[in-house]
C-alpha cells in the first residue's frame, strides 16, 4: 500500500491545528466541531448521491468505452459531448469534480474534462427561462453563447496544454 504523504501533512496540519485551538479556546472549539458535523450531515445525501452516480456512471460505461468517446483519440466530439453535457446538466460541483476526475481516471481526455466543468459552471441551459426573465432574452443568450465558445476554448487550451 502507497502512503499519500500530501493527505497525510492535511490530516496532520488539521489536528494539530484542532489542538491549538482546543487549547486556546474549549468553548469555540466546540461550537465549530458542531458547525462542522451538522455541515457535514447536510453534505451526507450529496457525497451518497456521488457515489451512487460514479457507480452506475462506472457500470453501464467500461473504461474502453468512455476512452473511445471522451479519450484523447476522441478529439472535437468528445468535446462536443462533453460540452453539451455540461450546458445541459445541473450537477452540484461537489459531485461533479469527482464525477469528472472518475472519468479521467477512467480514460477521458484533460480537454473532455475541461469543456465538461467549464460548460457545468458557465452555462445555465436549464435556468434560461428564469435568467431571460431576469436579464432579458438577448443579454441571456448573448452570455450564454459566449461563456460556450469561451469554455469549448479554454477545453482545447487544456487538453493542448496538458
Amino acid at each position: 500500500m502507497e502512503i499519500n504523504y500530501t493527505v497525510v501533512f492535511i490530516n496532520a496540519a488539521a489536528v494539530i491545528g484542532l489542538g491549538l485551538s482546543f487549547y486556546k479556546n474549549k468553548q469555540k472549539t466546540r461550537q465549530a466541531l458542531k458547525v462542522a458535523v451538522k455541515g457535514l450531515v447536510k453534505m451526507a445525501p450529496a457525497i451518497l448521491i456521488l457515489l451512487i452516480l460514479v457507480g452506475l456512471i462506472m457500470g453501464f460505461f467500461k473504461p474502453e468505452i468512455i476512452s473511445s468517446l471522451l479519450g484523447d483519440q476522441s478529439g472535437a466530439l468528445g468535446i462536443a459531448l462533453a460540452s453539451v453535457a455540461g450546458a445541459i446538466l445541473m450537477i452540484p460541483s461537489l459531485i461533479a469534480f469527482p464525477l469528472t476526475a472518475s472519468l479521467v481516471e477512467s480514460g477521458a481526455s484533460i480537454g473532455v474534462a475541461a469543456a465538461f466543468i467549464t460548460t457545468l459552471t458557465m452555462i445555465g441551459f436549464v435556468t434560461l427561462p428564469i435568467e431571460i426573465k431576469e436579464m432579458g432574452k438577448k443579454l441571456t443568450l448573448l452570455r450564454n453563447g459566449l461563456s460556450f465558445i469561451i469554455a469549448v476554448g479554454i477545453a482545447l487550451i487544456m487538453g493542448a496544454l496538458l
